[in-house]
């Protein structure tokens, strides 16, 4: 039921600012149509519904809802601002529209939110931002978790010296995940007809785990690995490079991956080849990990990417760009 309330507010003449000023009323919106409950309750609503059904949930128009979910959402982080002292930080880039348009996001991996997010793309400028908005706070950061794109670490390191930076995990088995796929490849290609039956669509067995299969992937698994080796060799390496990441010290993360790699020696696996000099060229930031210090979240920065891509399909349509950020900004803030 719409409900309308009449009031009175009293108006004066302040002799400091030599305007006339209005009374306020601590339970009305600022916008003056609505009261902050019925705004909350709207803002609330939005957090699990799209626009539109809000919307015509509550017979308001499109607009009305977008502006209201605006200012509960900076109501929002008014309440709960950015930490003044960051310990371990997450950097990471977002699509935000086609033709490679980005926009970096950081989240705080010890409080497991994001922070900031701007810029106009993924250059070191754009991460240059972020650490203008923290300001002297930088002196605190201790670990940065990031891909290994050489703008996000040359900012770092210009910006904030003291702080270890950590590769992401998930970003570094990618390029393995790639290297499996490409030795998939190359091993249709040179093998027979007959053989090829036992390779062709089993792209996405081979990239997963063996204990994420259902029985019938793990069947297919089982025949492929039994008709050709060196995928099963190149399987193997994939299945157990994960193993680095367990270890609390860099001196054994080491002679893990001098083992590993003496087992590609005589394998003829030269996507591994290419991977483990990847590896070996940015095995800093990698080792950094195991030190236990340094034991942060890794697979939130994917989770977070995850939560980003459902926002934009849900506002699809919306091009405000400060309506996505204060959307990211808060989703992971909550409402008490």
């Amino acid at each position: 039921m719409r409900i309308y309330l009449d009031f009175e507010y009293r108006r004066v003449w302040c002799h400091r600012c030599r305007a006339v000023k209005r009374e306020l009323m601590p339970w009305l919106a600022g916008s003056g149509r609505f009261t902050k409950r019925f705004e909350r309750a709207i803002g609330r609503q939005c957090r699990e519904l799209s626009i539109k059904r809000v919307a015509e949930m509550n017979n308001l128009g499109w607009d009305q809802v977008r502006r209201i979910e605006k200012n509960y959402m900076r109501d929002l982080l008014v309440r709960q601002p950015m930490p003044t002292r960051l310990r371990a930080i997450g950097i990471d880039e977002v699509s935000i529209r086609k033709r490679h348009t980005y926009a970096v996001v950081v989240a705080d991996l010890d409080q497991q939110r994001p922070v900031w997010m701007g810029g106009t793309g993924r250059s070191e400028a754009d991460v240059s931002r972020f650490f203008d908005a923290i300001g002297p706070a930088a002196k605190h950061l201790r670990v940065a978790v990031m891909d290994m794109w050489p703008p996000f670490r040359n900012a770092t390191r210009r910006q904030s010296p003291q702080a270890e930076i950590v590769y992401d995990k998930f970003h570094v088995l990618r390029h393995l995940s790639d290297a499996l796929d490409a030795v998939r490849r190359s091993e249709y290609r040179r093998v027979s007809e007959r053989e090829r039956r036992f390779i062709k669509g089993q792209r996405y067995t081979l990239l997963s785990r063996r204990a994420n299969l259902e029985l019938a992937g793990k069947r297919a698994l089982r025949l492929l690995l039994k008709a050709n080796r060196r995928l099963h060799k190149a399987y193997l390496l994939k299945e157990t490079f994960g193993q680095l990441w367990s270890y609390n010290n860099p001196v054994w993360a080491r002679k893990f991956f001098d083992r590993w790699q003496e087992q590609l020696r005589w394998s003829r696996l030269a996507p591994f080849e290419k991977f483990a000099a990847l590896v070996e060229k940015h095995w800093a930031g990698i080792v950094s990990y195991c030190r236990p210090e340094h034991k942060v979240s890794l697979g939130f920065m994917e989770g977070l990417n995850t939560k980003i891509r459902l926002i934009q399909h849900r506002a699809y349509g919306i091009k405000d760009l400060e309506y996505l950020r204060l959307k990211v900004l808060t989703s992971f803030i909550p409402d008490a």
